[in-house]
């Protein structure tokens, strides 16, 4: 029970952090197309595509909760419950993206491993968050 709640709850994460994440990312990509991003803007594309996978989290989740909760209490809840879950997923992902393509890049063929990563960072956390404390993400 616990295993698979937890992993609805870093799925529900998944999806909100790689909308910001990978979307940001894919912007950089596209706007630099037909070349890469340049070296000397690596480090500004990463910090803003992991904030962008962090705040379209807490908008997802404050959007999943706020019916049961009110829009302030999702939101705080968004934010005070999922950021270590976000922050181990935004880097998972990330570092993975770097270690296969070795610049920020999205491609399909790296998809599937960048959000693998991401969701089994995460999960293990969330798994403890909800053991310990009955909540994790949502």
């Amino acid at each position: 029970m616990i295993a698979a709640r937890s992993a609805k709850n870093t799925l529900g994460c998944l999806i909100g952090c790689a909308i910001g994440d990978l979307g940001a990312i894919f912007l950089f990509q596209s706007h630099f197309a037909p070349e890469s991003i340049p070296q000397d803007l690596w480090t500004m594309v990463w910090i803003v595509a992991m904030s962008s996978g962090i705040v379209t989290s807490v908008i997802l989740e404050t959007f999943i909760l706020w019916k049961q909760l009110g829009a302030k209490e999702a939101f705080k809840t968004a934010v005070g419950m999922s950021m270590i879950s976000m922050l181990l997923m935004e880097v998972a992902m990330n570092v993975v993206d770097y270690g296969m393509m070795g610049e920020p890049a999205i491609t399909f063929a790296v998809l599937p491993f960048t959000l693998g990563a991401g969701f089994l960072a995460a999960w293990p956390y969330n798994f403890w968050r909800l053991k310990k404390h009955g909540k994790c993400c949502h």
